[in-house]
């Protein structure tokens, strides 16, 4: 016989007790815990694990330790510190927002839910997160973990980014999420969601709603929520130009919609256009050698990218007609210019080792 689920204060309470003893009290954003702290970390975590963004979020907020020298940073030295983290819109939103509210807001976050949700890259649930965890304020999340749990707790079935079953669980968090104390529920149920109820191998036996978790009753708590529905994911493939001199590399800086959008990347063409030709047509330069470099494949979230790098050295070209404020001769040792995209930077480390053999 299924156990039915604990009223809305009850299941609070037993949430916090388990939070206060075995919460992750000692992360970095939740020391001193202002709007401006909890923010970046709310944006750093979105679709990124703990444990990876901890080394990020100390080096942004040493670098930014308040939101007017985030405001007023060039958007390179932003992106390059957010450089390998991935998701670089959350980047680019960040900088916007916090201009925003430098100038909208009087460099304060806003304390309402209607009003946070207008800001570039924070959704209800981020809000949500932000204004409780840092105010106090009793607003609701639905982030990955928190649904999970609430999934298997009250046997919600389905994939929890259908609309449909995304509106039962804003109803169940809503009606559930206790009106104090409520950073720390809000905090705990991502704790538990991130260390305990997991998605292939939950530890109930230390979870506190063990006793009238739905899904543990039936024993079929991995059934809840249902896997995404999979479609086969799109190939694409692109020609990268590794243009040396010899001694330095040419980057170019992406515009700032698409992928890696403001990040400095290496030139590209098509499969089926001739290296000479677009070499000659874009920068005017004899040719001395053209190699090819081992492929490299990069999944983003819609598609699945293969890169083939092509090594070009021509003869030292005129730096007037070469370096402009989206392109720029890159050597070995140099402060880059901003932010390189994961794979740009494989490409450059295996250089080395071609440069080596």
């Amino acid at each position: 016989m299924r156990t039915l689920p604990l009223t809305p204060r009850p299941f609070g309470r037993r949430i916090l007790a388990w939070y206060d003893q075995f919460g992750r009290h000692q992360l970095p954003w939740k020391q001193n815990p202002t709007p401006y702290r909890v923010w970046v970390s709310e944006i750093m975590l979105q679709q990124t694990q703990v444990a990876t963004v901890i080394d990020y979020y100390a080096a942004f907020m040493k670098r930014f330790p308040t939101l007017k020298t985030l405001a007023g940073a060039p958007e390179d030295e932003v992106l390059a510190l957010w450089s390998g983290l991935g998701y670089y819109s959350r980047a680019r939103n960040l900088h916007k927002t916090a201009k925003i509210i430098d100038k909208e807001y009087k460099g304060r976050f806003p304390d309402t839910l209607e009003a946070a949700i207008q800001l570039p890259g924070v959704g209800r649930s981020t809000a949500g997160a932000i204004l409780s965890l840092s105010m106090g304020a009793p607003t609701p999340i639905l982030d990955g973990n928190v649904k999970r749990v609430l999934a298997r707790y009250f046997a919600i079935s389905g994939w929890a980014g259908e609309p449909s079953v995304q509106k039962k669980l804003w109803e169940m968090s809503e009606r559930y999420t206790p009106s104090e104390r409520t950073g720390d529920y809000n905090q705990a149920l991502m704790d538990m969601g991130s260390g305990i109820c997991t998605r292939t191998q939950p530890q109930c036996i230390h979870c506190p709603l063990e006793k009238t978790c739905q899904a543990h009753a039936m024993e079929v708590e991995t059934q809840y929520p249902s896997a995404k529905p999979k479609k086969e994911r799109p190939q694409k493939s692109v020609v990268m130009i590794v243009l040396s001199d010899g001694e330095r590399i040419l980057l170019e800086k992406r515009p700032s919609l698409g992928i890696w959008g403001g990040l400095w990347s290496l030139p590209e063409c098509s499969l089926e256009q001739s290296i000479r030709e677009w070499v000659q047509i874009r920068y005017p330069s004899r040719i001395r050698a053209i190699d090819n470099l081992p492929l490299l494949k990069h999944a983003f979230s819609h598609y699945e990218l293969t890169i083939h790098p092509r090594y070009v050295k021509i003869t030292r070209p005129s730096l007037s007609c070469m370096e402009s404020d989206t392109q720029v001769w890159y050597k070995e040792g140099d402060k880059l210019p901003g932010g390189l995209p994961a794979p740009i930077k494989k490409i450059l480390n295996r250089l080395k080792e071609y440069a080596g053999s």
